[in-house]
């Protein structure tokens, strides 16, 4: 496949490290020479210097028999005419774009990227994925990382083992005999910074990351199998009350149960805009950095903060201030990867990266055959990939124990019609079956292959 990827920044990189290790034909176009020369060097990519939105740099970079074109520029109007470039001059068959500003978003303007119009197959909205992150991780507040599958019927979660829990030292296999109608999967353990899917005779240590795939009704036993205790979230503090701030909040608010929030806003005229836009929840004008505001917003009978400024370090400081004055929960939005490592240390119990969300977002809409769902674990080191199977794949008709899967991959799940069911060697899998596979960065190419490149794809 070929793909043009406008912007090579953070998202822009990591999708085109991510299909250029695919062995796709990839090719990066910035206005920054160095971000070129960066990606060119380190990837097995071809880079173009110049504008994504003008037709003689996209022609540069191979438009006119390219299958795919991804705008994830740093401009919201970059990247739409982009789209309209691909689409009226390249008749590319695939365009996704990346916008950010909500006033394009709003469902009264969403005619606006159809065909007719503006021509964008997929918007991807990271202001919205990141909401939606932070919501899934106060809907599981034991858990370092959650993701949702098969129509919100199957989660992944993630977990820090502590010396406490009951079921260290024990194989595998042996959990499964323990508790054979617990619906969960270990699927990934991070062991010494290392991530890798464990076999049946593996044993679980104290301080592991284990990624559990588990059906939605098994949340709550699985968190208590592995030591974790599940308390709903009532009272929440959410500091910084831009988009992502106002989405949560706003999704609270539509809940049905009854749920207390509090913004904390350092800037007046985005604190008066969220004040406007919100009913139930109380918008407090001041810094989260200030104790005594964050004393004000009652801080020490919060169950969660939820951190989302647009500053990294404000929120790991926030997160740890919150921390000490008793609020039970910290989640931070974190961009910077590489300070994921302090989260243990300062105590921050679930951080979330936008950058991983969005990669996961535009994964979803290029993997091959009917890929339903990807989502980006860690450093881009492994993906949970969920996809119906297609009657010529080479997974359908044969039992779970006659596949031979790739040795970094397991299978979480298998939905059968509406029923998700635990793997068993001696499932069969069916054409019309949806499947979710942990699959490490480096066997992603053999599953796709089981899953069959199918021509319906484009």
């Amino acid at each position: 496949m070929k793909v043009i990827i406008c912007g090579a920044g953070q998202v822009g990189w990591q999708i085109a490290r991510h299909l250029s290790g695919e062995k796709n034909d990839v090719t990066l176009v910035d206005m920054n020479a160095d971000l070129v020369r960066r990606a060119t060097d380190t990837l097995d990519v071809q880079g173009v210097v110049g504008w994504a939105s003008h037709p003689d740099v996209l022609e540069k970079a191979g438009a006119r028999d390219a299958d795919m074109l991804i705008a994830a520029t740093h401009s919201d109007e970059v990247n739409m005419v982009t789209c309209q470039v691909a689409h009226s001059i390249f008749n590319i068959t695939r365009k996704i774009a990346r916008i950010r500003a909500q006033n394009y978003l709003s469902a009264l303007y969403s005619d606006l990227t159809n065909q007719d119009q503006l021509a964008i197959d997929v918007v991807i909205s990271p202001e919205r994925e990141v909401a939606e992150a932070a919501l899934q991780r106060l809907a599981a507040p034991a858990t370092f990382d959650t993701e949702s599958f098969m129509g919100g019927r199957a989660q992944l979660l993630g977990i820090q083992l502590s010396a406490d829990c009951p079921v260290l030292n024990t194989p595998l296999r042996q959990l499964n005999d323990l508790f054979s109608t617990l619906r969960a999967i270990v699927v990934g353990i991070r062991r010494e910074d290392r991530l890798f899917a464990p076999e049946a005779g593996d044993q679980l240590y104290a301080e592991d990351q284990i990624y559990i795939f588990t059906h939605v009704e098994d949340v709550n036993r699985a968190l208590e199998i592995f030591g974790k205790k599940t308390k709903k979230q009532e009272r929440i503090i959410i500091v910084g009350g831009g988009n992502v701030g106002l989405a949560v909040a706003r999704a609270l608010e539509a809940r049905t149960d009854r749920v207390r929030a509090k913004i904390i806003e350092k800037d007046r005229a985005t604190a008066e805009t969220a004040a406007d836009l919100l009913e139930r929840t109380i918008v407090l004008h001041g810094d989260g950095m200030d104790i005594d505001i964050l004393m004000e917003a009652a801080i020490d009978r919060a169950d969660a903060v939820l951190a989302v400024t647009d500053d990294d370090k404000t929120n790991l400081l926030v997160s740890v201030r919150a921390k000490q004055a008793g609020c039970q929960m910290t989640i931070a939005l974190v961009n910077d990867p590489t300070l994921a490592p302090l989260m243990a240390p300062l105590d921050i119990d679930a951080y979330i990266n936008p950058r991983a969300t969005t990669v996961s977002s535009i994964l979803r809409h290029i993997r091959h055959g009917r890929v339903r769902a990807v989502y980006s674990i860690g450093d881009a080191e492994a993906e949970m990939i969920e996809a119906q199977v297609l009657s010529t794949s080479p997974l359908s008709g044969r039992l779970i124990r006659d596949i031979a899967f790739p040795e970094g991959v397991l299978v979480g799940a298998v939905m059968k019609g509406e029923k998700v069911l635990k793997p068993t060697g001696d499932l069969r899998i069916e054409p019309g079956d949806v499947i979710a596979l942990f699959a490490m960065s480096k066997d992603v190419p053999e599953v796709e292959r089981l899953l069959q490149v199918s021509i319906d794809f484009f």
